[in-house]
């Protein structure tokens, strides 16, 4: 009894894992708060923004994101922010939703570039059903009680956000506090899933290739122990400051392509659709995976200086 119980913490623990480490994204570019604090009022502006991810569509249980994010400049050196991500995987068995406050303190070091440091706060909520395991049996459940898993966690996070309005370059760990989760059911201590610090180092600069045409190269590298280095490599062209195409490619993971439209400047459409290069990514698994972003930003109309930009 005890060898099931375990078997079958373990096949969650799994997917627990995957699904509970942060979140992945391909327009990291436009969601930049959820992984770094210091980018709290670096665009002067209050903007609000709304992502959804579907990922590896297809395959039943897959994990799906949404994320909400609101920041602006309090006053010329302090930012602030709020975040909100909503994960889960296997038609709503686990679930996470983690919410954060951001602060950024915003420092001139000359007259075009800002260094910017960032905390944050806040907490994630972790639910897993055991009973909408497909192949869960309730005689196999330690207790009546775990049937069902809920945890609160608290959060902390920080990061430095170096930029002017042509580059940027970031370093960030969301979150400092690594949570335990579903312990041994021979309760000798044993932890089967725990959540892990992420590290994320992020940059990108714009040339301007003509009056109509700007290119951006970026990169995206995130760090987590015990996982492959995650590195995210992209390339985007901005057309008379309203279209956004590119592409992009994860190592060893995913081709992405990219567009966006920039409706004026208040809001911004952004589309991106991934397509795997790993064993994942035959027909018979998925059909790749979707994102949506929408951003918009409350400009004043005479504040005409500011130009759509890609970060």
């Amino acid at each position: 009894m005890k060898k099931n119980i375990t078997s079958l913490l373990l096949l969650l623990a799994t997917a627990f894992c995957f699904s509970q480490q942060d979140a992945q994204f391909t327009q990291y570019m436009y969601n930049t708060l959820t992984v770094n604090p210091a980018y709290a009022g670096s665009r002067d502006v209050l903007g609000v923004s709304l992502l959804h991810r579907s990922q590896w569509v297809g395959l039943d249980g897959a994990p799906s994101t949404q994320t909400f994010n609101i920041q602006g400049p309090y006053n010329e050196k302090v930012g602030l922010g709020f975040s909100i991500v909503h994960d889960e995987i296997g038609n709503n068995t686990n679930q996470n939703t983690s919410f954060d406050l951001a602060f950024s303190y915003i420092i001139p070091t000359s007259e075009k570039y800002k260094l910017s440091f960032g905390l944050s706060a806040g907490g994630h909520l972790l639910n897993v059903d055991f009973n909408k395991l497909r192949n869960y049996s309730a005689n196999l459940a330690p207790s009546v009680e775990d049937e069902l898993y809920k945890k609160f966690s608290p959060s902390i996070g920080s990061g430095v956000y170096f930029y002017s309005n042509k580059f940027y370059v970031g370093l960030s760990t969301p979150n400092l506090l690594e949570t335990e989760h579903f312990q041994n059911p021979d309760d000798d201590g044993t932890v089967i899933a725990s959540e892990r610090m992420n590290i994320y180092l992020i940059s990108g600069y714009v040339f301007n290739l003509n009056p109509s045409l700007k290119f951006k190269p970026a990169y995206l590298m995130k760090a987590v122990a015990g996982a492959p280095l995650q590195v995210d490599l992209s390339a985007n062209f901005l057309i008379n400051e309203k279209f956004t195409l590119g592409a992009a490619y994860r190592l060893d993971a995913a081709v992405s392509a990219l567009f966006g439209f920039q409706m004026g400047k208040k809001f911004m459409l952004g589309l991106a659709y991934d397509r795997e290069i790993s064993s994942l990514g035959g027909q018979q698994f998925n059909n790749g995976s979707f994102e949506i972003f929408l951003r918009y930003e409350f400009i004043k109309n005479n504040k005409i200086d500011l130009t759509p930009r890609f970060f």
